[in-house]
């Protein structure tokens, strides 16, 4: 299974913003939207990804508040990502390896969209379902073997 097959079934609705867009705009986007991350564009280009963790981490630094901060100033400014071309394994992989919950789905230099944990881990359990109702059909079907007379 691929990243392409996970965007298929998610869907492409993305939720972007720009560096300078101020945090608490950002924090309201993200809780009306029921979303964990936004991806940060710049000029066409993917600068930076803002997730619940920076939020967090900046909440604590300043008191339970985001002030007058920028997304600029506490963003994930090297975000890893991915292709549609990558493979499931490799993605769940890659998001331990590096503790990441969300990764930008990249093609060239064009955002295709962004996949969550939460994502993979639902494409792997709706996989192994399918893959169990088939060996389940399978075994069910099997055919008898014939009966050795016996000695």
């Amino acid at each position: 299974m691929r990243v392409s097959d996970i965007l298929k079934v998610k869907g492409n609705t993305l939720y972007t913003v720009t560096p300078d867009t101020a945090l608490h705009d950002a924090v309201n986007t993200m809780a009306e939207h029921d979303i964990g991350s936004l991806v940060v564009m710049e000029y066409g280009d993917l600068v930076g990804m803002l997730t619940f963790r920076e939020i967090i981490l900046t909440l604590r630094a300043n008191g339970g508040s985001v002030g007058t901060t920028t997304i600029r100033k506490v963003m994930d400014d090297h975000p890893i990502t991915c292709t549609p071309e990558t493979e499931v394994d490799e993605v769940r992989r890659m998001m331990l390896e590096h503790h990441v919950r969300y990764l930008p789905v990249m093609e060239s230099r064009s955002l295709m969209g962004v996949i969550s944990f939460y994502d993979v881990a639902k494409a792997v359990v709706e996989a192994q379902g399918f893959e169990n109702k088939l060996l389940k059909a399978y075994i069910r079907d099997w055919p008898e073997e014939e009966r050795q007379p016996a000695r």
